[in-house]
């Protein structure tokens, strides 16, 4: 027996739609509460039968799918956006059993539009980043809010308020009682944020020093730290998903939206259309990378005088996003470790800083670090093979956490990347 299904979950109930593709026979059904018991209650008909099931990819698709999978079901995770356009722009009835059904029909001819579904420890991952990415979000709106309510009441502007000698300033301001409360309650809350945040930033650096995938982000491409390593690997996934660079470029919502109709064509903007916390990541590495000891500084100030620092960060943004593509790609299954062990040993090489070009994408990144990758590896540049083990190769300056270790000389400052 071979079941076709499509399922619109929500808080209260889930509707299903499925079909016997053998006679052809339609059945539904409504799971209601939408929990975890109620889902193993009634897949437990289609234990050992041939099941295929689409559904959304909304909030809930995560236990949903855990228990399909324990069924022994083929699960399908449909992208929102796309499923919702092949319903085309005509007005028609919009109930749950529809979309059960539309689903459905969209698995039975082939045409679904499927997401990729991470493993478990991977999607523990991105909650934990994506977590770390809304508190640190919320931290600088408080801050706003204080310069702002300084600002309103005429006080100079100043940064860093958080900083000891700018807090005992604002303090000693004469200010309003309804301000002077305002500003209390920032900073508790930006004292409570920052207590939460200590542990979360001990816990993320500690995996990035022993996950293969983030030692060799932080180690290979000059501007990539702990923090944002860790945010690249667990919004990233697994790479070898994308056809090419240019394929994730569009999934960070990094990509330069286009409307063109005949002669016309609208100027694009970012699309933005991806995960939040990853562009944070990609740009705060671009900043690091603009610094004047950055190979890509050069780069950077030709863009710079031409588009703009900030659309010049973006498109660095972008290719350190190529190249984290192609370094994750090159690794094949050693970034994606449940365990990591207790230290990254499997990347020993360390590639020479280069400079990127307007149009021309470095060719180490292309490369797999050791011998045992594929001998051509999917991207932009056929031509790159593989490096033998041992090859010599120059080496980038120590990475900052062997830096900590060294001597500084007086009055020495050593710029930390996140």
């Amino acid at each position: 027996m071979s079941l076709v299904m499509g399922m619109d979950q929500h808080r209260a109930q889930i509707s299903a739609e499925w079909i016997e593709t053998i006679t052809g026979e339609i059945s539904r059904a409504r799971i209601a509460p939408a929990d975890r018991a109620g889902v193993r209650k009634f897949l437990a008909r289609f234990k050992g039968a041939d099941l295929e099931v689409a559904l959304e990819a909304t909030t809930g698709w995560r236990f949903l799918t855990e228990e399909l999978q324990r069924v022994g079901a083929d699960v399908h995770l449909a992208e929102v956006v796309q499923t919702s356009g092949l319903k085309g722009r005509g007005k028609r009835p919009k109930t749950d059993w529809a979309d059960a059904q539309h689903l459905r029909e969209l698995l039975l001819i082939g045409r679904l539009p499927e997401s990729w579904i991470a493993p478990a420890h991977l999607l523990d991952l991105r909650a934990q980043v994506r977590c770390r990415h809304t508190l640190v979000h919320q931290r600088t709106e408080w801050q706003q809010r204080m310069q702002a309510v300084l600002f309103h009441h005429g006080a100079p502007h100043s940064r860093g308020l958080l900083k000891l000698e700018n807090r005992e300033r604002v303090a000693a301001l004469k200010l309003p009682a309804a301000a002077r409360e305002q500003l209390t309650i920032a900073l508790s809350m930006i004292d409570a944020i920052d207590l939460q945040l200590s542990p979360f930033d001990l816990s993320l650096r500690d995996y990035a020093r022993k996950q293969p995938g983030c030692h060799a982000l932080s180690n290979e491409i000059y501007g990539i730290g702990e923090l944002t390593s860790v945010t690249i690997l667990a919004e990233l996934g697994d790479t070898r998903r994308f056809q090419n660079s240019r394929d994730a470029v569009r999934y960070s919502g990094l990509d330069i939206t286009v409307r063109e109709s005949d002669q016309r064509r609208a100027p694009g903007h970012l699309s933005r259309q991806g995960p939040p916390a990853l562009r944070w990541a990609l740009y705060e590495a671009a900043q690091a990378a603009r610094r004047p000891s950055s190979p890509d500084r050069p780069y950077y100030e030709q863009l710079a005088a031409r588009i703009g620092s900030n659309r010049a960060c973006i498109a660095i943004s972008r290719k350190l996003l190529k190249r984290s593509y192609h370094l994750l790609r090159a690794l094949g299954d050693r970034p994606w470790n449940p365990s990591p062990p207790e230290r990254a040993t499997a990347v020993t090489r360390q590639a020479r800083p280069i400079t990127m070009n307007r149009g021309q994408f470095p060719k180490p990144c292309c490369r797999p670090l050791t011998g045992d990758g594929p001998e051509r590896p999917s991207g932009r540049n056929p031509s790159a093979g593989t490096i033998a083990v041992g090859t010599p190769v120059a080496r980038r300056p120590p990475h900052r956490s062997q830096r900590a270790r060294q001597v500084s000389r007086p009055g020495e400052f050593r710029p930390r990347a996140l």
